[in-house]
């Protein structure tokens, strides 16, 4: 949805709701905003591709700030002193075969990210879904996650700008919980692009966040990419220094 890739997975939380009130679309898409203002946030994490019958583990640590800086730095052995870093809309990578730093820019943006279903585009967007988006409920259904049935409010958005690389968006939105269990990325010719599944959900100080997601890129054939966060902390000051060019060239 929105920031690094990883920020665009924070996003599928929406807040808890009043049952058996439905709130406007307006509020319903304010309370999916609310969820990513959050001063910082750190973990570890794995993303797991699945691609054409191969499966391929990536685990990296993850620093954020707001929406607008990130860094993550790969330590799985193939991908070890692999980093990224999100600062000021612009997206950097450095990579230790080359020892240089790299910025993704142009048509390199719709390439896939370190083989997963998510793009470099998906990873850099700042503002808001309600900045981008006009909203309206387009009704109630049932979605089944991990088993079960959740009755959900379904979210539709639409771009305010033909330059949104998907302009148009649905959401699934439990009415008891306020998870957003299940979205949908389109084209503007009304092709599925990609889908977003929430599979796992902790508590953390009251606060419902998730930690197990799953993404499809429709346009892959039998591909899907998991990300799992572990020692997920929200909130603790992370210094300046993370979030330069310096560390990313360390």
């Amino acid at each position: 949805m929105k920031a690094l890739v990883w920020t665009v997975l924070f996003t599928v939380m929406a807040g808890s709701f009043v049952y058996g009130q439905t709130p406007s679309a307006a509020e319903l898409l304010r309370r999916v905003d609310d969820n990513e203002i959050y001063t910082t946030i750190e973990y570890e994490g794995d993303m797991i591709i699945e691609y054409q019958n191969k499966r391929f583990v990536k685990t990296m640590n993850f620093w954020g700030r707001g929406n607008s800086d990130s860094f993550v730095e790969f330590i799985n052995p193939g991908d070890r002193g692999t980093k990224y870093l999100k600062k000021g809309g612009r997206l950097y990578v450095y990579s230790p075969d080359t020892e240089e730093v790299m910025l993704i820019s142009g048509h390199m943006l719709k390439e896939s990210m370190m083989g997963s279903d998510m793009s470099y585009e998906d990873t850099i967007e700042n503002e808001t879904l309600s900045a981008r988006y006009d909203p309206a409920i387009g009704g109630s259904a049932d979605w089944i996650m991990n088993g079960a049935s959740r009755d959900c409010w379904i979210l539709d958005l639409t771009a305010k700008k033909r330059t949104e690389s998907y302009p148009k968006q649905k959401l699934w939105i439990d009415k008891e919980t306020g998870d957003c269990l299940h979205y949908e990325l389109f084209a503007l010719s009304g092709a599925k692009l990609k889908e977003y599944n929430l599979v796992r959900v902790e508590v953390f100080g009251g606060r419902r966040f998730p930690v197990e997601i799953e993404i499809r890129d429709l346009l892959r054939k039998n591909s899907k990419t998991t990300l799992v966060m572990r020692n997920v902390i929200l909130d603790r000051p992370i210094p300046d220094s993370v979030f330069s060019q310096r560390n990313l060239e360390r």
